[in-house]
């Protein structure tokens, strides 16, 4: 579908990559991974025609359609979430509109046998098969089960845009590039605004997605649920993998392996030849054969070994200073945004040395949960801090709090105290800050390198909890690695908010999960927590918590909405399944009156095949009509039902 055939970035004399070949084919599933900065945004962007290249060619056919999902966008706030994703089918529409018109224009002509009036029923033909293709008569219900799978509630169809947050907005992005079945898929880093929910409900639909995947994640665990295929890049250069993640990291181990050995033999060789050049360079007897080994060192292709441990985030935390053993008491605490229950009458306690993780949907309260320990919320309950408690704090916005005009190297140095000034600098270097780069401002530094800087503040200061709140949103794999192996040789307490799977896993031993205004804890790792649950995805989850709730709440208002939205859900179903056999009856009898002619003429008498597609016809004319009439005596039922239980 799409192919790259020695391609080649450059910023002024700055090389991001060259020689980039490959080829994108049909139902591929491809993760693109690399360090922050080897070029992967890039490289999505190229292929969608959003940057420029200095050489090379980029191949892909003009009716190629194309879905891209980068990391931040300008979105649109003036429609409803269900509105706003409608925009996805703007096509479908567009042939509604097309087909509706070449209906009522035949309704008022009688020249069934000209070229024109054969013309649209033509086109009428050509506009209805394109729009079952795209299951136009299911259009709502696909728009539905999306934005339902991506964590949307029915009752959050109606809200406006606008009383969103980014990251809700662009999972309704997200929606809209996969209604839209687009043949090929471009997600840079689809997961940065989902919960494990979502990002579960996410794997299953690209596992089964009829077009082709090319996806940037830091996420292990999604990309060995979703690809197949791994592109690499390094060092400028691209390596291709037809495995996935994990395979890939075990396949690159072994190259690297390769390669530093054949690297050390060709210096041994290269020593050895530089070294009898020099020995016996001015004797006559051994002009020819130094000459000789002169052109095999030109000669030489010099082999290069992938930089990929020399560059790497090295940190410990502090030592923890001593606290109690209770470092958190909690009792019936609730807390409400207006009149929004977000947390309802919990009881949480933390000991000392434990290691947990807050995880659910988006908007359960996990974060708010993370405020108010910390001390930035207010609340109604009971809040204590054991003795000597003292919190270092990640937030999820930790990076966009930094102050933009401030140097890398001012950012520290302001908020280091005592000795800890004296360190500055080897602090930075351990977060891959040095020479040029402590100069940078904050404003131009990567999403990476800002969650780096602001880590790197949080550890000015010994602390006894640490509370982070997606820290490893922005970081690539490596980063997380060495945070994660950091955190888990911390001697002081943690609470972590994460929808990485693979981070949490080893790292905690009990799990939080937030629902329903509640907390509920589960013992073990998140793997483990899972599969207690004996559910494949936690959306079935909360489908079976809704559907228990659902049983005990049938004189609530909340319920009588909801099975209103779905009564005229099921009603516009049976409209359009009115309107399709009405469309399908015109076709038909349209037909017939064109075979009508021909057989009034006397040539076509004897015709058997004539004849026997005649009466073909006229049966599906009746098996058309069947459906109909039941259908719309359905429709009529319901209009009725309708009435009688929600007027």
């Amino acid at each position: 579908m799409v192919s790259l055939n020695q391609v080649g970035v450059y910023f002024g004399a700055f090389c991001l990559f060259s020689d980039m070949s490959f080829m994108i084919n049909q139902r591929d599933r491809i993760g693109l991974v690399g360090k922050n900065g080897a070029g992967k945004s890039t490289l999505l962007k190229l292929i969608i025609g959003e940057m420029g290249y200095e050489e090379g060619t980029i191949s892909k056919p003009t009716d190629l359609t194309l879905g891209y999902l980068p990391q931040q966008m300008n979105v649109s706030n003036k429609l409803s979430v269900f509105n706003e994703t409608m925009k996805a089918f703007e096509e479908l529409m567009e042939l509604e509109r097309k087909i509706n018109f070449i209906n009522e224009e035949l309704k008022t002509r009688d020249d069934f046998h000209s070229e024109g009036y054969n013309k649209l029923i033509h086109d009428l033909s050509h506009l209805n098969d394109r729009y079952h293709i795209l299951e136009g008569t299911s259009m709502e219900a696909n728009i539905e089960q999306i934005l339902i799978g991506l964590g949307f509630e029915r009752k959050d169809f109606d809200r406006p845009t606008k009383e969103l947050s980014g990251g809700w907005r662009m999972r309704i992005e997200l929606a809209k590039i996969l209604l839209k079945q687009p043949d090929l898929l471009l997600l840079d880093e689809p997961t940065n605004h989902l919960d494990i929910e979502s990002i579960q409900w996410l794997e299953d639909f690209l596992k089964d997605y009829p077009g082709a995947v090319l996806l940037i994640s830091h996420d292990r665990a999604f990309l060995d649920a979703v690809t197949n295929r791994t592109i690499e890049l390094v060092m400028g250069k691209m390596h291709d993998y037809k495995v996935s993640y994990s395979k890939f990291e075990q396949l690159r181990k072994e190259r690297r392996e390769q390669q530093l050995n054949a690297f050390k033999n060709q210096q041994k060789k290269i020593e050895e030849t530089e070294d009898f050049i020099e020995r016996f360079r001015y004797k006559a007897t051994k002009a020819v054969q130094v000459q000789s080994r002169i052109k095999q060192l030109d000669k030489i292709e010099r082999i290069e070994v992938d930089e990929v441990e020399n560059a790497r985030l090295r940190f410990r935390f502090p030592p923890a200073p001593h606290s109690g053993n209770d470092v958190v008491l909690i009792k019936e605490l609730t807390k409400k945004y207006g009149d929004l229950m977000v947390l309802n009458n919990i009881d949480y306690y933390l000991e000392k040395g434990e290691k947990v993780a807050f995880v659910g949907r988006n908007g359960e309260g996990k974060s708010t949960l993370s405020k108010i320990i910390v001390g930035e919320l207010d609340y109604t309950g009971e809040f204590k801090l054991g003795h000597n408690v003292k919190i270092g704090y990640y937030a999820q916005n930790q990076d966009e709090l930094l102050d933009e005009n401030k140097t890398v190297f001012q950012i520290i140095d302001d908020a280091a105290v005592g000795e800890m000034r004296t360190k500055t600098r080897d602090l930075l270097g351990s977060f891959l800050f040095s020479g040029e780069t402590i100069d940078k401002k904050v404003k131009v530094l990567s999403g990476g390198e800002r969650s780096r800087l602001a880590m790197a503040k949080m550890l000015l200061e010994p602390v006894n909890l640490l509370v982070l709140d997606e820290p490893t949103n922005h970081l690539d794999m490596m980063s997380k690695d060495i945070l994660k192996q950091a955190l888990g040789q911390y001697d002081g307490t943690l609470i972590i908010v994460s929808h990485d799977r693979h981070f949490l896993d080893g790292l905690v031993d009990k799990i939080y999960e937030f629902r329903n205004n509640k907390i509920k804890e589960h013992l073990g790792s998140i793997y483990e927590f899972l599969r207690k649950r004996k559910l494949a995805n936690l959306v079935e989850i909360e489908r079976k918590d809704k559907q228990s709730k659902a049983k005990k709440e049938t004189s609530d208002q909340k319920q009588i909405y909801e099975q209103r939205k779905e009564f005229d859900r099921d009603m516009r179903k049976v409209e359009n399944q009115v309107k399709k056999e009405e469309d399908k009856i015109h076709k038909l009898e349209t037909e017939i009156a064109r075979m009508d002619a021909l057989l009034a003429k006397p040539e076509n008498i004897s015709d058997e095949n004539l004849f026997s597609e005649y009466g073909k016809i006229k049966k599906q004319l009746e098996h058309a009509m069947e459906s109909w009439a039941e259908a719309q005596e359905k429709l009529e039922a319901m209009e009725t039902e309708r009435e009688r239980i929600f007027s």
